[in-house]
């Protein structure tokens, strides 16, 4: 049985195999999402898990996430692995080299000001500066998805296609254009020890369709989390079936 886009309904991924890369976005894949960025919790079992598939797959596993680098290695402490954050924006490889990638021919702090103005004294939302991007987060007040589209599409306007708009779960995120989660999925493939290894990712929100069409084309296996339709070749009910599947690392 499978939704509209092809996609099995509850078809477990593939065992667990130490030899593929995996990539993983956060937020609603390995951790259930909260009211705010600040309130999830990182149990240390999660941690102890994620440390044994790095351990097992020679290093081969990366976060790819809209939270930024240094946030995640706070949620994560004591595991240092690369990461794509702020949807590919920045990047921290394997060597631990940073990669930045800022938005061009913008005046991004003016902009991000002009943001934080139109928003001031609107109750429920939560502006979320990343530095290289900025979200606009409505979860406390989803009836205000409107305003804040509209607000942000005007804002932006005069940036023409230098800056995007980026959808997600109860968020709304200003970023620069030409950076996504397939990209950095793409990059990480094309290094060290990632490369020539066969990709596995793993994400639940819109922004991570863009890894899974990267991972599809490069042969991997791409991971659903939840309902929707998807590119994704598998599904996984939710983060505690994900957890579980992780659970099979052969020892």
């Amino acid at each position: 049985m499978s939704d509209e886009s092809g996609t099995p309904h509850a078809a477990r991924p593939p065992e667990v195999d130490a030899t593929r890369a995996f990539f993983f976005d956060v937020d609603g894949t390995l951790l259930e999402i909260a009211e705010t960025p600040s309130g999830v919790r990182v149990e240390a079992e999660l941690i102890a898990t994620i440390r044994r598939l790095h351990e097992r797959s020679g290093g081969a596993v990366a976060f790819i996430s809209g939270r930024n680098v240094a946030d995640i290695d706070v949620l994560f402490p004591g595991l240092r692995l690369p990461i794509a954050g702020q949807h590919g924006l920045e990047r921290r490889d394997a060597s631990g080299a940073l990669h930045h990638h800022a938005p061009e021919g913008v005046d991004w702090p003016g902009l991000k000001a002009r943001i934080h103005t139109a928003f001031a004294d609107v109750e429920g939302l939560l502006l979320e500066d990343k530095g290289l991007s900025l979200a606009v987060h409505f979860r406390q007040q989803p009836s205000l998805e409107g305003r804040v589209a509209e607000t942000l599409q005007r804002l932006v306007a005069g940036a023409g296609d230098a800056i995007k708009l980026q959808p997600g779960k109860c968020v709304l995120e200003v970023k620069p254009a030409g950076r996504d989660k397939g990209t950095a999925i793409a990059e990480f493939m094309a290094e060290p020890p990632f490369a020539g290894r066969r990709p596995v990712f793993v994400g639940d929100d819109v922004t991570d369709e863009y890894g899974f069409r990267v991972v599809n084309d490069l042969g991997g296996d791409s991971v659903k989390v939840g309902e929707g339709q998807s590119a994704a070749r598998w599904r996984l009910e939710n983060v505690q079936a994900v957890r579980a599947w992780l659970a099979d690392i052969p020892a």
